[in-house]
């Protein structure tokens, strides 16, 4: 294996689409799981950019990205191939201009995961929140991720990926995942990010954001994580947001001092709001 086939994705993205920074340790996982051919899957606190991940990986190597959205009543099968069968009942009642209801293949759509096998270039999956469906979701997903294929019992016939899919799973810990399905993927846990690399965080996406000004959020942002009490902790992306309202408003860093300004862009809760005002001091 070459160096520059394992080095694919360099972990810096900063597009007109996309602004995103993997760790080093976050960029040779990923470049793991492509060398691999094996899924990705990811964990994390909400607000650390699991699923931003998969949108950066595909701006960075220039494929098409299909996300492939799980809720608590996702099946293994959706993601796979849909069969019509109201839709086959009603053409064969009043007819279809369309369709032919003698073929079956009329009426069957294929799910993300199709979408990505039949593909005829190489695409980026992203399964997100694999933990919201119930506990065998992951279980019935076994045979397409390792063999890459899945059979259409109505046409009685296999679809293989043409070329493998890079897959990235998320998942925010909700639920244990099945050992058969851990063996089958490489893992990363994403840490929150340090001072430091949230300041380069905060830079890419407000690079003209004055050095007092970002010093004055991070302080403000980490006393607030340090509050052992809260429910939900601020995340990376409420940061983000809270820094935008603060440009906008024009707010001054002495005001900070005095302040925490908009504090209901990073505290969620109204008890961790009680919590806050409560912890957070401020001189008179």
């Amino acid at each position: 294996m070459s160096k520059s086939t394992f080095n694919q994705f360099r972990g810096d993205v900063n597009t007109d689409k996309i602004k995103y920074i993997a760790d080093p340790q976050l960029r040779n996982i990923v470049n793991v799981s492509i060398a691999l051919g094996r899924p990705l899957l990811v964990k994390g606190e909400p607000g650390t950019g699991k699923t931003l991940l998969s949108h950066a990986i595909a701006e960075a190597l220039g494929k098409r990205l299909i996300i492939w959205n799980i809720k608590s009543t996702t099946e293994g099968i959706d993601g796979c191939y849909m069969y019509d069968t109201v839709q086959r009942l009603n053409d064969s009642r009043f007819g279809s201009e369309d369709r032919n209801v003698d073929n079956i293949k009329d009426y069957i759509t294929l799910g993300p995961l199709g979408e990505a096998f039949v593909s005829n270039e190489q695409v980026i999956l992203l399964i997100d929140e694999i933990d919201k469906a119930d506990i065998e979701f992951p279980n019935d997903l076994l045979q397409e991720l390792d063999v890459m294929e899945f059979y259409v019992k109505e046409t009685k016939e296999f679809i293989k990926a043409k070329t493998r899919p890079i897959v990235v799973i998320t998942s925010n810990n909700e639920k244990e995942l099945p050992d058969a399905f851990l063996r089958r993927c490489v893992f990363h846990w994403i840490e929150f990010p340090s001072k430091d690399f949230m300041a380069e965080i905060c830079k890419l996406h407000y690079p003209n954001l004055k050095q007092n000004l970002l010093d004055q959020c991070l302080k403000h942002f980490y006393a607030l994580r340090a509050i052992t009490k809260l429910r939900k902790m601020p995340s990376t992306s409420e940061l983000l947001d809270w820094i935008g309202v603060l440009l906008k408003s024009g707010i001054s860093v002495e005001e900070m001092n005095k302040k925490i300004p908009f504090l209901g862009v990073l505290i969620k809760k109204e008890k961790d709001y009680e919590v806050v005002l409560d912890k957070i001091k401020f001189p008179t």
